[in-house]
């Protein structure tokens, strides 16, 4: 008999099974909560998406946020400028040394594309979309060397200020129909302390954080009108979790009170361990990790930052987020939702790949097979599942699988199992009910079912 072309599935029975892998699922077993996916809202991405027609506008909208799309329920968004706009900029550039920030105003990027992008999403989306706001550079007069990118810090003097100036963000963004839902404490803050990139950038070290969060950031967001705001730590890359959490937070462990949870990068998960995340959820598992950024094609040696229908791209989405949901990670949010044919605009030559690329000229736009990857994880795990213990059953030299399983609020068990071999058949169990199912090589396949 031709094992592979067994698929039938007999409920609370037990069968047979030429499969030399078994999935089980134990959903008494809990681990994390879900808080949701999604992409960032750039300049850059809001000039590609305005470049469409309306009706394409909508069905960009809906293609990543409606029910009948991925389902998206996260959003990060820069405070000010980030690499991907035309030009470098921050808010209440002048006057300087403006401590009251009296000329704190939103930016034509904010007005023209962000906020009107932001309000088609929340018009669309299928449950309240959280925002995540992060500041690259704060205006130069704030920092120690006068340059958006490259080595800089934050004059002590505006401490306060620049705790104010992410104050004023929020207010700003309410007051426009925007509700924010958390803040990071500074984009990539190890590149402004070592000069490691050209684009707006603000360096932290330990202390400084520590003393930034403990006296300014945290009394400044909790005793406000938004104080129930998340604040998360790090936004960096997963080397330097130890370095912002166990060291910072040891040093000023008062600091911690006003943190909710830690912010990663994707950019070094080929070299660190996820294991890293341990020195957060094993010593505080009250704290949450939450993944905020992550692109292909952003490394020196990938020469085509831009490579339409690349299937390996895709692949290290689906290890990457895998991974990062077994290590009890509450989300994932990938870089830009869409960017042009040449992986921009970017005003310091940034360029790199997206889910979804916007042909100005042709009046069109192209999902790539990232944006199906991403759909696997964000269609069929919504906010508020639960992550449960899945274990692996094969024969010695079957190769392993990669896989992740919860209990969703509509009731139902989802299994999301990647397999980087040939074409195989397994079993999934879940106590005296099982099925086997196909694996095509190289694929990912979700499976949903009542939990019962």
């Amino acid at each position: 008999m031709d094992c592979a072309s067994k698929k039938t599935v007999v409920p609370g029975v037990i069968q047979q099974s030429c499969s030399s892998t078994t999935l089980e699922v134990f959903p008494t077993i809990k681990y994390q909560r879900i808080e949701g996916f999604g992409g960032a809202v750039t300049d850059a991405v809001g000039i590609n998406w305005k470049s469409l027609p309306s009706l394409l506008q909508d069905s960009f909208i809906r293609s990543y946020f409606s029910a009948n799309g991925l389902e998206y329920n996260m959003l990060r968004v820069p405070i000010g400028g980030c690499d991907f706009s035309t030009h470098a900029y921050a808010y209440n550039e002048l006057p300087e040394n403006d401590k009251q920030l009296s000329n704190y105003t939103l930016a034509p990027e904010d007005i023209l594309y962000k906020i009107p992008m932001i309000k088609s999403i929340m018009r669309v989306a299928t449950a309240p979309v959280h925002i995540v706001a992060t500041t690259w550079s704060p205006p130069l007069w704030m920092k120690t060397h006068q340059t958006y990118g490259g080595f800089s810090r934050l004059e002590r003097q505006y401490y306060q200020t620049y705790a104010d100036y992410h104050l004023k963000f929020l207010e700003k963004y309410n007051q426009s129909g925007i509700p924010v839902w958390g803040i990071t404490t500074t984009n990539e803050p190890i590149n402004g302390v070592i000069s490691l990139a050209p684009f707006n950038s603000l360096g932290w070290d330990i202390q400084e954080m520590g003393e930034w969060i403990l006296n300014n950031l945290g009394p400044t967001i909790r005793n406000s009108a938004f104080k129930d705001l998340k604040i998360l730590a790090g936004d960096d890359q997963r080397a330097t979790m130890p370095y912002w959490f166990n060291v910072m937070f040891a040093r000023y462990p008062k600091a911690l009170d006003y943190v909710d949870g830690m912010a990663v990068h994707f950019y070094t998960d080929n070299i660190i361990p996820a294991a890293v995340f341990d020195a957060v959820t094993l010593t505080h598992p009250e704290k949450f990790i939450l993944a905020t950024e992550a692109c292909e094609g952003s490394y020196p040696w990938q020469k085509d930052k831009v490579l339409l229908g690349s299937w390996d791209r895709a692949v290290t989405y689906i290890k990457d987020i895998l991974e990062d949901l077994n290590y009890n990670l509450v989300g994932w949010i990938d870089w830009n939702l869409c960017l042009n044919r040449g992986g921009g605009p970017n005003w310091v030559g940034n360029f790199v790949d997206s889910p979804i690329i916007v042909d100005e000229d042709k009046q069109e736009f192209l999902k790539q097979p990232m944006f199906y990857a991403m759909g696997h994880f964000s269609k069929f795990i919504p906010r508020e599942s639960i992550r449960i213990k899945v274990v692996e059953k094969k024969h010695l030299l079957t190769p392993s699988l990669r896989h992740v399983a919860f209990v969703t609020p509509k009731n139902t068990i989802v299994v999301i199992v990647y397999n980087n071999g040939e074409a195989r058949t397994i079993r999934l169990k879940n106590g005296m009910k099982q099925a086997t199912f196909n694996l095509a090589a190289d694929s990912i396949t979700t499976v949903e079912f009542p939990y019962e």
